[in-house]
């Protein structure tokens, strides 16, 4: 199927590992221009029909300042895809968590995408079309976990303001969707420092049972991939979706069991 996004001018955030990494080359393939921000951006130099784009964009000023760069050099916006974020397990308990915890996690986790977000909307106003999509997590409404209580908190805020912004922006030809990964074979989740770690660490086992704990809690048996999200994502961007608005798409090998 041909994804009508040859030609078109995308910006991806938190572009060089992970899920990140995966939706610029998935975007590169379907023939757009990407322009690709992370904090550096070693992998993403030998890519072809993407732009590499060294920003912190946890700065206020760094979102904007990655979108500009799209316009610099395309003259327009047509994807954005906010993807940036990370956690840290939390499982010393909510009395141990500052408020300079949650606000970090709030500002890379939200503002980060809220800022991009502006940043592109205001291009796209102009342009009469536009797609956003936000990479967000179950963790914003499963169960909700206290083990990662301002992740989740954050991409709550994320899916709520997504749902809101589609019903200002839809009559302006402008789409907002919001995808929600569960568990992804990402350095997020099995990095040296990632959550399995983490969570090991915290209760005195191996990484590996918990990544088996947390593959096991799906019906599919294994962690969703990177490319698997990417797909989704690359299908709400493309013009074949052209009326899917304000929607979250959930891809978690069944670990969500309700509606």
């Amino acid at each position: 199927m041909d994804l009508e996004l040859n030609g078109k001018v995308a910006v991806v955030t938190g572009a060089s590992k992970g899920i990140g990494l995966a939706v610029t080359r998935t975007l590169a393939a379907e023939g757009s221009h990407v322009v690709a921000g992370a904090l550096t951006i070693e992998t993403l130099e030998q890519l072809d029909r993407v732009s590499g784009y060294a920003v912190d964009l946890v700065d206020p000023t760094g979102p904007a300042r990655l979108v500009d760069r799209a316009l610099e050099e395309h003259g327009r916006i047509d994807v954005l895809v906010n993807n940036v974020g990370g956690l840290r397990p939390r499982p010393e308990g909510f009395l141990q968590i500052s408020d300079a915890d949650f606000e970090a996690s709030m500002q890379l986790n939200f503002f980060a995408a809220l800022r991009a977000t502006r940043a592109a909307v205001a291009a796209m106003v102009e342009q009469g079309a536009g797609a956003i999509v936000n990479v967000a997590s179950v963790n914003a409404f499963f169960h909700p976990d206290g083990l990662v209580i301002d992740y989740g908190a954050a991409k709550a805020a994320l899916l709520n303001v997504a749902k809101a912004l589609s019903q200002e922006l839809g009559p302006q030809g402008i789409r907002i969707n919001s995808v929600s990964p569960g568990p992804v074979a990402t350095d997020l989740w099995l990095g040296e420092h990632g959550v399995a770690a983490t969570l090991g660490n915290a209760a005195n086992v191996d990484a590996s049972a918990v990544r088996d704990q947390a593959a096991a809690a799906m019906p599919t048996g294994r962690f969703t991939t990177p490319d698997e999200v990417a797909t989704l994502v690359a299908l709400l961007a493309s013009p074949r979706t052209a009326n899917v608005t304000g929607s979250n798409y959930v891809i978690d090998g069944g670990l969500v069991k309700t509606m």
